[in-house]
């Protein structure tokens, strides 16, 4: 934090700074006693009339502060500097995680993209918002609700947060409006050739196409030719599976794999429960890193849940490390409009 020469916080922040990175610290507690300070770091999204501060975090969390608590705050570089890994701005991330998880139908509202799969997954099922939309915000989100509510589906935003390019000042205005964040996760990159490098591949099978066995092994149950199509969508994909054993039975381990220029993506590495701790995961994703090698890939990426400790583990051995957070945020239930 900031502190004068004469050994005293300052806050060097004011409302110009709206939209910027900024560490700030408040006073908390009672006051009875000794004086309790708490920092908090992230994005200045707005400060009202009224004195208070609403700060969107990297984890997407959103902080509000009142003018009078502060005793120390500053402007901060606009994203921390990356320690490893390719580097990458959310706008090339999002899009290249968007190409690799198609929607059967999608529809442009200014530089959006409204995306729907029969409600296969919320990434499939939301709106991407890079850019703008070219009407203001109000009428952007109504006419958001009518393309789903036509669908008959829920109205959802994917936004990000914690990056070079994320949307803080969005999150900050759909809660503004009652829309509520309701899954948050992350999208964690590395470099492919320590992937191919960990594991043989051995016994694992890929093919072009998810079979019944793969299907099998899936954690959604019940696939539709809908879902069978985003599965399936993407520049350059493929399925890899451990088969089980006996000869027939469920496979062992399950992955894919999407090839997109310089990245490529894994998801849906999903283990027999019974087998896990064999490195059969690990074993996969080298099988499928090893294939994104050939077709020129560099760069990895992939999604994980905020509280999937053990794919984090998994993945952090492995070389990756966050790039952004991911947020869906769905429409309330009746608004007016």
């Amino acid at each position: 934090m900031e502190i004068s020469a004469a050994g005293r916080f300052e806050v060097r922040i004011t409302t110009a700074d709206v939209g910027k990175r900024v560490s700030v610290r408040r006073l908390t507690g009672n006051g009875v006693g000794a004086e309790k300070f708490t920092d908090t770091v992230g994005v200045l999204t707005s400060w009202d009339d009224d004195g208070m501060l609403t700060i969107t975090r990297r984890d997407g969390e959103i902080v509000r502060i009142p003018e009078s608590t502060l005793v120390a705050a500053k402007v901060v570089p606009a994203a921390p500097a990356r320690r490893r890994g390719p580097a990458a701005s959310y706008p090339e991330l999002a899009r290249v995680a968007s190409r690799g998880w198609r929607p059967v139908e999608s529809e442009r509202l200014g530089e959006w993209e409204l995306r729907a799969a029969a409600g296969f997954t919320r990434r499939a099922n939301s709106v991407l918002p890079l850019g703008d939309p070219g009407l203001p915000l109000d009428a952007a989100l109504t006419a958001v609700r009518r393309w789903y509510g036509a669908r008959g589906l829920p109205a959802y935003v994917q936004t990000a947060t914690g990056a070079e390019g994320t949307q803080e000042p969005l999150c900050a205005e759909l809660e503004r409006r009652g829309w509520v964040r309701e899954v948050s996760s992350e999208l964690w990159t590395g470099g492919l050739a320590p992937v191919a490098d960990r594991a043989a591949g051995a016994g694992v099978v890929l093919s072009r196409e998810a079979g019944e066995d793969w299907l099998a092994r899936y954690q959604r149950k019940g696939v539709s030719e809908i879902a069978l199509k985003v599965l399936g969508g993407g520049p350059s994909v493929w399925f890899a599976t451990v088969p089980g054993e006996p000869s027939g039975a469920t496979p062992a381990a399950i992955g894919r794999l999407v090839v997109d220029g310089r990245w490529a993506g894994f998801a849906a590495v999903e283990v027999d429960p019974g087998l896990r701790r064999r490195g059969l995961a690990t074993e996969v994703m080298a099988a499928l890193a090893r294939r994104a090698l050939e077709e020129g890939a560099s760069a990895a990426w992939l999604q994980v849940e905020t509280g999937n400790e053990g794919a984090r583990a998994l993945y952090r051995r492995l070389g990756f490390a966050a790039h952004h957070a991911y947020h869906h945020y769905r429409a309330p239930e009746a608004d007016g409009s």
